[in-house]
């Protein structure tokens, strides 16, 4: 497939791409370029908000490690959403990029309830897409299914009702700021973004479709790109890399690589100030088929290209980030035709999927959700479990012979989900869904496909050609939008399942979960080809009143004894140089009193004059925001800053801003200020 391996770059264009991205290998691909459309083809919208949750003593979501909880804030995590509709036939999407670690069913129907509320029937679950990065650095507690909350230590209201809100937010500012614009899409290739963890698993994969990853990898990076009035002014970039730099020993709130690449985009190169209203340029970095794919270039947690996890961080998010905007200096293809969108919901603990999917020429049918041994290992690559359990099939004897001692009682069970050894039905628990939304949306010449599991590479590959058959599509215009609309682990192959690595342990629905999933995205296909509706399916039920927690919220703040809140306990040194870090310790109060959604913690400020202007926030990549209990009520907050290149000479200073809870639970602001220092 040309749009795969293509290996060169053509003429001028092609130098200057190349040159663009560094170290970054990036091609070209596909069409000749066209020029985009002019304005008016569409309506284009971008909105952004805020979703950083608790920033102390919360689970965080992702690696399930239960000493991993919040400690601070390094950067603030956000929401980017893009409306995009057609003039013509009025028919509209909104397209969502949050900076989170899943998009629960939870979180999707809250936002569902607050939009229509709103707008009434504009924005619906058939119009609506919500996918996450996937960061593993952020607050969890948000779903309202027990398994994703033990690691947690239950739900978490505010870090709910953050990423909710944040959500809402962005969509109803999207919203607002409709206007007549153009869409242009672009592939090219990145290179050393990525390494396939599971490359035995890989392997076992017919050569038709490992022949499409000569490296193993999925190099394809695909940008969306939003003009107005002669400007890129939103732009959506789709490239798979699990967003796992920041390890499993971090305690600090981030967006990992790609809340980076995003932030490098919007404030390192546009100049954003998240603080002083919308940026003029809004660019989202979301995922795709990622589930096999590692930002760990040396296959361990935090290691390549560096030993250390912030530096690999902001390496791998500036790489992604200067590939897209290669890819958007290019003209790319542009896009023009209709807008439209089909959901359908699908319960995949017991779908039968037909022969012509299966591929063996036999019917099949998916099984009641379990999770195996592996499951339980984790991924050594990323974030490995305890040493007990292991990877692959016939790794776990121990395991073995007491999972087949439990599963007497349910031979159709463990037949359904082999060779996979059960360690938890998580299905006969209730504690995972399995009435899950599959979404089709089409921007003109563009499909995205709405999949709420992590597939591996060659998944991917498969449900995009089973899609771009049924609509006529190049296979370059048919992308996975991962981790999309609700979360239920992960998507392998057949051939994978058979492994039974993590990723397969971890797939949920047995071995032909994927047949399942191409023979009803091939239904909804058909159906938007046709311009017919498609099934509804049946009806996810609401969990809300489930939730728990084993964590009480604040109880009392307390200044330390012989001090006041916003004392300053370490200050400054009087000068420093750039490069140096500037360390600035207060007594505070406990973050989760206000999570200070769409404002900050602690500004870095500059005097000019007579006035003191902000230059930093805890939004910013050069600034960490670090809370720790002091005693029993006490709170110490820890402030680093490090002094960029780019600073001026000058007087500067630390604020910090927080929110103390009395006795009889009223919360109220409190402030401390450093004394000022020079940069030199």
């Amino acid at each position: 497939m040309r749009w795969l391996s293509g290996e060169r770059v053509r003429g001028v264009l092609g130098a200057a791409l190349a040159a663009a991205v560094g170290a970054a290998t990036l091609v070209q691909l596909g069409e000749p370029a066209q020029a985009t459309s002019a304005d008016g083809a569409y309506l284009v919208g971008r909105g952004i908000a805020d979703v950083t949750g608790e920033a102390a003593e919360r689970g965080m979501m992702g690696y399930a490690k239960l000493d991993q909880r919040t400690s601070g804030i390094h950067q603030r995590q956000r929401s980017r959403a893009f409306v995009i509709a057609d003039p013509a036939g009025g028919k509209r999407v909104a397209l969502v990029t949050a900076d989170l670690g899943m998009i629960f069913g939870s979180v999707r129907q809250a936002v569902l309830r607050k939009l229509a509320a709103k707008h009434g029937s504009l924005y619906s679950a058939d119009n609506v897409l919500l996918t996450a990065t996937h960061t593993h650095a952020g607050p969890g507690g948000q779903s309202h299914y027990s398994l994703y909350n033990i690691t947690t230590f239950g739900y978490h209201g505010k870090t709910f009702d953050a990423a909710v809100d944040g959500i809402v937010e962005s969509i109803n500012r999207a919203h607002d700021d409709l206007a007549p614009g153009s869409l242009s899409l672009a592939n090219g290739e990145l290179k050393n973004a990525s390494a396939n963890r599971s490359r035995r698993a890989f392997d076992k994969n017919p050569a038709q479709d490992r022949t499409a990853f000569p490296d193993g990898i999925d190099p394809m990076t695909s940008l969306l790109r939003m003009d107005r009035g002669g400007r890129t002014v939103g732009a959506i970039n789709w490239f798979a890399t699990h967003n796992t730099s920041m390890t499993g020993n971090n305690t600090l709130i981030s967006g990992d690589n790609k809340g980076y690449a995003a932030y490098n985009w919007e404030r390192e190169v546009a100049g954003a100030d998240y603080l002083a209203g919308q940026p003029g340029l809004v660019t989202a970095f979301a995922q795709t088929n990622a589930g096999d794919m590692s930002p760990n270039l040396n296959l361990k947690p935090g290691s390549g290209p560096t030993e250390d996890e912030f530096a690999n961080t902001q390496i791998l998010g500036k790489r992604q980030a200067d590939a897209a905007r290669a890819l958007a200096a290019s003209p790319g293809r542009s896009l023009s035709g209709s807008v439209d969108s089909r959901l359908s919901h699908v319960d995949m603990s017991g779908t039968t999927v037909r022969p012509e999917f299966t591929g063996d020429g036999a019917a099949h049918t998916t099984c009641q959700a379990a999770m195996g041994a592996s499951f339980a290992a984790g991924s050594t690559e990323d974030g490995p479990g305890p040493d007990i359990f292991k990877e692959g099939v016939g790794n776990n004897p121990l395991i073995e012979l007491v999972t087949k001692a439990r599963y007497v009682a349910s031979p159709e069970l463990r037949a359904c989900q082999a060779p996979k050894d059960i360690l938890l039905d998580t299905g006969a628990l209730n504690l995972t869904p399995k009435i899950l939304p599959i979404q089709l949306v089409r921007v003109g010449q563009l499909y995205l496909i709405g999949l709420p599991q992590e597939a591996t590479i060659v998944t991917g590959l498969r449900l995009r050609r089973t899609v771009a058959e049924q609509v006529g599509a190049p296979l370059q215009n048919v992308l996975i939008a991962g981790y999309a609309n609700d979360y239920a682990g992960y998507l392998t192959t057949p051939e994978e399942y058979d492994q039974q690595d993590y990723e397969a342990g971890h797939t949920m629905f047995g071995r032909w979960s994927l047949p399942a999933y191409q023979q009803e995205f091939a239904r909804i296909a058909a159906d938007m080809k046709a311009g017919r509706p498609s099934a509804a399916g049946p009806t996810p039920p609401d969990m809300s009143g489930s939730v728990w927690t084993v964590q009480p919220g604040v109880v009392l703040d307390a200044p330390p004894i012989g001090g006041n809140f916003g004392d300053v306990v370490t200050a400054p040194k009087p000068s420093y140089t750039k490069g140096q870090q500037v360390v600035v310790e207060f007594a505070g109060a406990h973050p989760n009193n206000d999570v200070h959604r769409n404002g900050t913690f602690i500004e870095v400020q500059r005097q000019e004059g007579a006035a003191w202007k902000r230059v930093a926030d805890d939004g910013d990549w050069s600034t960490k925001f670090r809370w720790a209990r002091w005693g029993v009520a006490a709170s110490r907050i820890t402030v680093s800053w490090d002094v960029p290149s780019t600073a001026q000479p000058g007087s500067y200073r630390i604020v910090y801003r927080g929110d103390a809870k009395n006795l009889v639970g009223a919360v109220s602001p409190i402030s401390g200020t450093s004394p000022a220092f020079t940069v030199t």
